[in-house]
């Protein structure tokens, strides 16, 4: 029986920074994208793991050997299936100079993955490397996403940005610039920023309609990883609908203002 493989990402989810030292564990961010993209979360025993023939594998990148894995199921964090207790897959995995992955036999691993239509007891993982070493804490954090990712209301996926506007006040200092941006489902999403005069400058988010009771994000929380993660770094020209060449360079000063308060969106796998 053919396993599938799972299709490329547009990005690879989650490998390390060039040049960083990884952490003990994957980052915030690594989990969103696993768990975001996941119809299935599973805590699963690795029972065996043969590599597939080069040939046969197509698309591996360097460093990584294919593998087939048979393993037994721990957990079912998140998904609507029922599942038997032996599930196989086949998952990415580095390797070492002699072609050989981790030693992961009788450990514990997260996979994210789906089940293959007609296949009972085969997966596909959304992404070719879409497996993680479990522990405790990772599994924690990885619960909180999906709560968050499940909750009503939650921050819709950002696209991008819609258009961008400053406003001055009457008072020299004084001014807002609403940024209006795109998300996937059409949900409404918007930042403002607020200057006025004598006093740092202050933002917020909302995704609701409602435009003027928006609070900054904290980190690691699902509506940070929407705007850390997908807005571009730069406030896209096109998009700056400000009247006057002074009024847009203070819409490009409030866009950058909030990138660098929201901070770099880390993908280490750990």
């Amino acid at each position: 029986m053919a396993l599938a493989a799972a299709q490329p990402a547009a990005a690879t989810v989650g490998r390390p920074e060039a040049g960083a030292l990884a952490p003990v564990r994957p980052s915030y961010a690594v989990l969103a994208d696993l768990a975001d993209s996941a119809p299935l979360v599973l805590r699963l025993e690795v029972r065996k793991l043969v590599r597939v023939e080069p040939e046969r594998a197509p698309g591996v990148q360097p460093g990584m050997g294919r593998f087939y894995a048979e393993a037994r199921v721990k957990a079912l964090i998140t998904g609507n299936a029922a599942l038997g207790e032996a599930q196989r897959y086949l998952i990415d995995l580095p390797i070492d100079a002699k072609g050989k992955p981790p030693p992961l036999s009788k450990k514990q691993v997260l996979l994210f993955a789906r089940q293959v239509p007609d296949q009972p007891g085969v997966l596909q993982p959304v992404t070719r490397d879409a497996q993680l070493l479990w522990d405790p804490d990772t599994e924690t954090t990885l619960r909180v996403i999906l709560t968050e990712l499940l909750a009503p209301g939650a921050p819709g996926r950002i696209s991008g940005v819609r258009e961008a506007i400053f406003v001055p006040g009457a008072l020299a200092g004084e001014g807002e610039t609403q940024i209006f941006l795109a998300t996937q489902d059409g949900s409404a999403a918007s930042i403002s920023v607020r200057r006025k005069p004598g006093e740092a400058p202050k933002w917020g988010v909302s995704f609701s309609e409602l435009t003027d009771n928006g609070v900054p994000p904290m980190r690691d929380t699902l509506a940070w990883y929407r705007l850390a993660c997908f807005l571009p770094q730069a406030l896209p020209p096109a998009t700056n609908l400000s009247e006057t060449p002074e009024d847009r360079a203070q819409a490009q000063i409030d866009y950058r203002f909030v990138m660098a308060s929201l901070g770099a969106c880390s993908r280490t796998r750990g």
